[in-house]
């Protein structure tokens, strides 16, 4: 898995080494290389599922965190290395659009995606929505004392207790600490109350780690006891691991963000990867991803009765937070900055 911060020398050497290790082994001539955050598990099933219907197809993918593949993808501008563009929300497909990074391409399912899942050029389409939760380890704390709501993780109890994923690299924790500034600009009309309730967030801290597989551990292990982070992939590493890691759908609200898909501009292999996008937001694939990766689709074409009845029961808790999503878009790179410069690590612990 490529998860890391540093130069972006040592991260293309070594997501090209990654690349040449995963997907299939068709043949060479036919190759799709799909950057992605959507992890290992998923994006191997998906592999299988696309390959088998596409005989003579290898799909490569690379799996690192959503704002490493739009740096990695801006990087590239020059000379693009990937085909599609899997998996990140919507705020951080938009800022791609405004710099030239993505090829229009409009899907046949692309009708029965809400305006606000989608490109109005026809740049990225939304393929799953996805819930933030707090997260925090069962064996360890009963239901009944976790954290309720984003407030309840600035209790004094939970001082050292914390784990955060490195919000630099990550889209989820982006989303989320956007939420907190959002959420005081409306109130006060500034960012002031944002900031101190993310100093506050960051006096909570253990520690920022590298990427999600380190966070998940280190939660198994008790080595921190409360994150922040995503419905899906809780499920996902529960299911799958049997870790004991539950999640609270927050009370005030959470970000219902949009998880999107798209062609990368000047893709080496741009039929391949028009197929891909078709193929990942088409019934076939929404389908498994909602049964067996907890991804609740987009389409809201999508039949109620297909998804698990988990995925229903929690769709039906869910408080949509009212995000000023263009703002985000807009303004979020100079929040994480400044968060970056003046919050990381100020606040002792």
């Amino acid at each position: 898995m490529l998860n890391r911060r540093g130069g972006s020398g040592a991260l293309a050497a070594l997501a090209l080494v990654l690349a040449g290790a995963c997907g299939g082994g068709g043949d060479a001539g036919q190759v799709v290389t799909v950057y992605s955050p959507h992890g290992r598990e998923m994006l191997q099933a998906f592999e299988k599922q696309f390959e088998a219907a596409n005989p003579g197809v290898d799909v490569q993918w690379v799996d690192m965190g959503s704002q490493e593949v739009f740096d990695r993808i801006r990087s590239e501008r020059a000379n693009p290395q990937a085909d599609v563009w899997w998996g990140a929300p919507a705020p951080l497909f938009q800022q791609a659009a405004g710099d030239s990074l993505l090829e229009r391409f409009v899907p046949t399912w692309a009708g029965a995606l809400p305006a606000d899942a989608k490109s109005a050029d026809g740049l990225w389409h939304g393929n799953y929505l996805t819930p933030e939760v707090i997260a925090y380890n069962s064996a360890a704390i009963p239901a009944d004392q976790a954290p309720q709501d984003w407030d309840d993780v600035l209790d004094p109890r939970w001082k050292g207790k914390v784990i955060i994923r490195d919000p630099m690299a990550s889209g989820t924790m982006r989303t989320i600490f956007g939420m907190v500034i959002d959420r005081s600009l409306r109130a006060t009309g500034d960012t002031a109350q944002g900031f101190q309730w993310l100093r506050r967030l960051d006096r909570q801290t253990k520690e920022y780690v590298l990427n999600p597989t380190i966070l998940y551990q280190k939660l198994a292990r008790q080595e921190g006891l409360v994150t922040l982070w995503d419905l899906p992939d809780i499920e996902i590493i529960k299911k799958q691991y049997n870790y004991p890691i539950d999640y609270v759908i927050p009370r005030s609200g959470t970000p219902l963000l949009v998880d999107a898909v798209a062609v990368v501009r000047g893709a080496p292999n741009p039929e391949l990867a028009r197929q891909f996008v078709e193929f990942v937001g088409s019934n076939a694939a929404l389908a498994p991803a909602a049964r067996d990766y907890f991804r609740l689709p987009a389409r809201t074409d999508f039949p109620a009765d297909s998804l698990p009845e988990r995925l229903r029961a929690v769709r039906a808790q869910i408080r949509p937070e009212p995000i000023d999503w263009q703002r985000l878009q807009q303004q979020g790179p100079a929040w994480m900055r400044h968060w970056d410069e003046h919050v990381r690590n100020q606040g002792g612990r």
